[in-house]
């Protein structure tokens, strides 16, 4: 149909999840179609050079892969309910939680999909629905087990009780922290939808809410979080329970106390590892001046280094930098790093997260951008 984009994805798929609530609370005309589907084999994977989803196709014939160039592409064309505040504590919160909810999360949410036995059966079937979706139960574990099998040699660590208890430890510090926001607001930041909001959707609603060892765990401990994961799937703005609310961003660049304790709780706890990658690349790069334009191994869409040994906080570190975290930790890096000082202090003092402000602070001397799905020296 003509003037629909076209969203390429599963529900299994971690950023499918973020872009749908996206475009649906955008109001994008768009339908969904399964990876299965021919054009999707034979126009939109070779126009992008990448099998991975979500993919986003434009009315034009453009091709759009990754959830944030994704969410960059829409905001361009539709600016209605921006997704990005524009004043300096609200645009720095949201491209912090762009990292910490939506890359923070993805181990946790990998390791509880695939070490809960519970999850297994129906996961399988999901996974084979996105390429036989009127298939039988012998064809559904057929193509289900061969992504369950590629899924699970990503360094998955064996399952015990003793980690599964931590997994489920982990969820529900998050899912406690939610339920106290959403108990008295809509979004993360009071009535309008943010990046943030989005960011979270791919843990909170592809994994952690469908999968049945999740979803139980949601339904029993935080009812709040579970109805807030079924509105962000629904293309009006508000719900019931906030139809008064208006639809719009804090008055004097505020954000609740509520959401800032999500976003202490994150930096404090997934955040780490964001702050090694950074100063490594930066590090590598130092020792290797690249030239502008340098393609960062570029056989990779999401390539790392080689390991680098780090001075964090006084204390010597190793760490392989992931480059495709560093860019997009480097969209509330060079954000905040733009602003006045006075601004810079008003930012970290109103965010109150000293983790959250080291990385922050990590010099931004040399840039990554993303051009046809690969990663580049600015």
């Amino acid at each position: 149909m003509p003037n629909l984009y076209t969203l390429y994805g599963s529900y299994a798929s971690y950023y499918t999840a973020k872009s749908r609530s996206h475009l649906r609370k955008k109001g994008v005309p768009f339908v969904e179609r399964l990876p299965s589907e021919t054009q999707f084999r034979e126009k939109v994977r070779p126009a992008s050079g990448s099998h991975r989803v979500p993919q986003l196709l434009a009315p034009d014939g453009q091709v759009v892969q990754d959830s944030v160039e994704m969410l960059d592409y829409i905001e361009a064309r539709f600016p209605a309910v921006p997704a990005i505040p524009n004043t300096p504590v609200q645009r720095t919160f949201v491209h912090l939680m762009e990292l910490l909810c939506s890359e923070g999360l993805v181990n946790l949410a990998w390791q509880h999909r695939w070490l809960f036995e519970e999850n297994l059966s129906f996961v399988i079937k999901d996974f084979g629905r996105s390429f036989r979706p009127h298939g039988s139960d012998e064809e559904l574990e057929k193509y289900g087990n061969l992504i369950a099998d590629r899924m699970m040699s990503y360094g998955l660590p064996p399952t015990s009780e003793e980690k599964r208890t931590a997994l489920e430890r982990q969820y529900l510090a998050i899912l406690q922290l939610m339920e106290q926001h959403v108990q008295h607001h809509p979004y993360f930041l009071g009535g309008h939808p943010s990046a943030a909001d989005y960011a979270i959707m791919g843990a909170m609603h592809a994994h952690l809410g469908r999968d049945p060892a999740g979803l139980q765990c949601m339904q029993q401990h935080a009812p709040r979080v579970f109805r807030w994961v079924e509105h962000m799937l629904t293309p009006e703005i508000q719900s019931p329970e906030f139809y008064d609310r208006p639809i719009a961003y804090p008055e004097n660049d505020a954000i609740p106390a509520t959401a800032l304790a999500v976003l202490a709780h994150l930096a404090k706890d997934y955040g780490k590892p964001f702050i090694l990658s950074c100063i490594g690349f930066q590090q590598a790069m130092d020792r290797q001046q690249p030239e502008s334009g340098y393609a960062l191994n570029p056989d990779h869409d999401q390539p790392t280094l080689v390991i680098e040994d780090l001075i964090y906080r006084g204390e010597a570190q190793t760490y392989r930098a992931d480059l495709y975290q560093v860019w997009i930790a480097q969209r509330a890096q060079k954000y905040f790093q733009s602003l006045a000082p006075d601004a810079r202090n008003t930012v970290e003092e109103s965010l109150g997260s000293s983790d959250a402000s080291a990385l922050l602070n990590v010099p931004v001397r040399w840039v990554i951008e993303r051009r046809d799905n690969r990663l580049f020296i600015q």
